[in-house]
């Protein structure tokens, strides 16, 4: 028997084992069985390793997160290290873990000024339930139980849990699970390639950042908790904010007395080219969450970070706050994750992804502007965005029949590139130790199948 037929008969085993027992999000398992699911075996760098030898090039670093790229032999000792030491204690019963609490102390370094205060839990969605929890605690009290109602924005995403997922701005999630709960409701978003028409990304940022203000004076602002909302909205599109929404955005919280809870899931740990979103758009924060990059993926965790105004009435009541996870604070996890944030640190990889690095990506991303399926390219740090348009001058969209996102990315996978379609935009967040080389690759790729594309859907 040749290695190719050895490989191709391991594959399907692992396949029909899949297919037969396991229940992957995000998939139509109908559609999944008849194909096959993709078995990736192994990582190294930038690139990933299919259970046939197949090699690709992985653009979103796993789903926005392996900051450090795949491999590091670093963060796999730490997590021995910890095993062999700790390999489990809970943070109940007045009780820590040495890692646990220079997790902390670590983060209070790192983090917007003001955050100095951590919750840690296994997942973003997991991170934005508890935050959820935190906000109607805090209101609790200040006194004001009235002030409960949480808004977010459409397309924004946030987690998948109850009180997550109905966050989310993103409706498919919603109707399976008779969701959003009672309590949040969402507001218009900056997203000027789509709905902002003729007016410039300015004026439709203020337009958006006005209609947070409207929902406030509607809803009544003793009724209103907070604001929540990512930095960069990843999942929705990857929609970047125009220069002045964020300052307004702030305003309008300050005003109403609403606190700001920024999801940095995405955006925190070097992604947009500071430590964290926040600080790349001037975002002063009450709360922030953050997983993915804090441990590259390598183990998961999240971690809720408070400031003062909410850490001291928290931290100085008297009750017993009665929430936690069986895994916060799991010693593992955060060992793994001080060895990633040791490698960000020693890499300088924040300043990389703010300098060269992500001065180099932005140039190669800017240049795919000129291909007759794209409307525009944007993006902002290791962050880019790819608009598949009908027509260019009008930033018309494609039909949903004409699926021109689903048959790029699945050209993608088919030439050894990881590019993700958010209906018919394409986007990108490779690790942050992609080198220019590798940036070659990627781009190349990229046009190769854009060109495909074109062809298929018949665009010249």
């Amino acid at each position: 028997m040749s290695q190719n037929t050895a490989l191709s008969n391991q594959t399907k085993r692992w396949q029909e084992m899949d297919a037969a027992h396991h229940l992957h999000p995000f998939t139509t398992h109908k559609d999944l069985a008849t194909k096959g699911a993709r078995v990736i075996t192994h990582a190294e760098g930038v690139y990933l390793y299919d259970s046939e030898g197949k090699r690709m090039l992985d653009g979103m670093a796993g789903l926005w997160c392996v900051q450090v790229g795949y491999g590091r032999e670093e963060l796999a000792q730490a997590g021995y290290k910890a095993l062999k030491e700790l390999s489990y204690y809970n943070n109940f019963f007045q009780t820590t873990n040495q890692y646990a609490a220079e997790l902390s102390d670590k983060l209070a370094e790192v983090c917007p000024k003001g955050i100095d205060r951590f919750f840690f839990a296994n997942s973003g969605s997991e991170g934005n339930d508890s935050a959820v929890k935190i906000i109607r605690y805090y209101w609790n009290l200040m006194g004001k139980p009235d002030k409960k109602t949480i808004i977010a924005r459409k397309k924004s995403y946030h987690g998948v849990t109850l009180a997550a997922a109905s966050l989310s701005g993103l409706t498919h999630l919603h109707p399976q699970a008779d969701l959003p709960l009672p309590g949040f409701v969402h507001v218009e978003c900056p997203d000027w390639f789509a709905e902002g028409g003729d007016m410039t990304p300015e004026e439709y940022g203020l337009k958006a950042a006005h209609s947070l203000e409207e929902k406030i004076l509607e809803l009544g602002a003793d009724n209103v908790a907070a604001f929540v909302a990512e930095p960069v909205q990843g999942a929705g599109g990857l929609i970047i904010p125009p220069k002045g929404y964020w300052e307004e955005i702030q305003r309008i919280c300050r005003k109403y007395d609403v606190l700001l809870h920024i999801d940095e899931v995405i955006c925190g740990f070097g992604r947009t080219g500071q430590w964290f979103g926040s600080d790349t758009f001037g975002i002063e924060p009450d709360m922030i969450n953050m997983a993915k990059g804090l441990s590259s993926g390598y183990q998961p965790l999240a971690a809720v970070g408070l400031g003062k105004r909410v850490g001291d009435v928290i931290f100085n009541s008297d009750e017993e706050w009665s929430h936690g996870f069986t895994y916060s604070g799991h010693p593992v996890a955060c060992a793994v994750a001080l060895a990633n944030l040791e490698v960000i640190q020693k890499e300088k990889l924040v300043e990389k992804a703010g300098g060269a690095t992500g001065a180099y990506f932005q140039k190669k991303l800017a240049e795919l502007a000129d291909h007759p399926l794209v409307g525009e390219t944007r993006g902002v740090g290791l962050l880019g965005a790819i608009e598949l348009v009908k027509d260019r001058k009008t930033r018309a969209k494609f039909d949903s029949a004409t699926d021109a996102g689903t048959r790029c990315r699945n050209h993608c996978f088919s030439n050894g590139l990881v590019m993700r379609a958010i209906g018919d935009t394409m986007v990108l967040s490779p690790p942050l130790t992609i080198t220019e080389s590798e940036m070659d690759n990627l781009f190349g790729l990229a046009r190769h199948c854009l060109d495909l594309t074109a062809s298929e859907i018949g665009v010249v």
